[in-house]
């Protein structure tokens, strides 16, 4: 039997193990649409009593959890295909095993957490030397050093953004467009209206209380994204994948039904061009852009769901 590490995360860290929790489920599953053997193996190697914390497991939340990830490994796979030794940074890791599943032996992978879910982290996964870990806020400019962005950067950030205030969003982006010219960053969201749905207190599918997620952006603002700096060029929509059953073959054409059209998680795909001359980072109107509400989280966590 594997040593357990004991996992005492709260707020909105805890989320990390509510994440794993979902996707090992479904990664256990015969039909599963995400192999990933490594996060069911974590949930046998975690101290911690997810059922009773986090709740039951739905399946279809577990697949749609997935989906996501298989989305977002996607983008990355993507990325290094066209930037082989290209870096990517991911905010708020977690316990996200996809290192492991995108791998292509080159390039370079970045976590970056607060210190506590770091911690859990590299306790129970093993980081070789092509992977750096940082103990940061993702608030905080610090994680962009050292970075080699000739070589390509694609920053993800998965089950992270809704914790963040609007322009703290806002600001992330500026300084990512900033630092990273020619990169590209994704990252997920929810809607405004599931955004008011946990600032009101009210509980996941399996009886989880969520943390509340004072940002929410809807499919009709995700054009405001532009305005967070002159150098975001591309805003696109990543579709989720297909995935199992009639929710599975509904997941990636959800844009096209009138009632999910405009309320819906979104993942969005940003391209950064080369800085303007002289734009620098900061952001004087643009910095209130985003849809927004009033909830502020002190300190965010950086994994999701995820």
């Amino acid at each position: 039997m594997p040593v357990r590490v004991t996992a005492d995360l709260k707020g909105v860290p805890e989320t990390a193990l509510w994440t794993l929790y979902h996707r090992a489920a479904e990664a256990a599953r015969p039909d599963t649409v995400l192999p990933d053997p490594r996060a069911v193996r974590l949930l046998t190697e975690i101290g911690f009593p997810f059922a009773e914390r986090l709740g039951t497991v739905r399946p279809w939340l577990a697949q749609a959890i997935a989906l996501r990830a298989l989305a977002f490994d996607g983008v990355v796979r993507a990325f290094l295909a066209a930037h082989p030794e290209g870096t990517v940074i991911a905010l708020g890791e977690g316990l996200e095993t996809q290192f492991w599943r995108v791998d292509n032996g080159r390039a370079r992978w970045v976590t970056v957490d607060l210190p506590e879910p770091l911690a859990l982290r590299r306790s129970v996964l093993p980081h070789g030397a092509r992977q750096r870990l940082v103990a940061c806020d993702i608030r905080e400019r610090r994680w962009m050093a050292g970075t080699d962005a000739a070589r390509g950067v694609l920053v993800t950030a998965q089950g992270v953004l809704m914790y963040l205030r609007p322009t703290e969003v806002t600001r992330l982006i500026a300084d990512c467009a900033e630092a990273f010219p020619g990169g590209a960053m994704v990252f997920d969201t929810v809607s405004r209206r599931f955004s008011a749905h946990t600032r009101a207190g009210a509980k996941g599918p399996g009886g989880h209380r969520l943390p509340p997620m004072p940002w929410g952006m809807d499919a009709a603002g995700r054009d405001q994204l532009r305005a967070a700096h002159p150098a975001v060029g591309e805003v696109a929509d990543v579709p989720l994948p297909t995935g199992r059953g009639f929710l599975g073959h509904l997941a990636p054409r959800a844009a096209a039904v009138p009632l999910l059209r405009g309320d819906r998680p979104l993942i969005t795909r940003l391209r950064f061009g080369a800085a303007s001359p002289g734009s620098g980072a900061a952001l004087p109107s643009s910095a209130a852009a985003l849809p927004h509400s009033r909830t502020v989280l002190p300190h965010p966590r950086t994994p999701p769901p995820g």
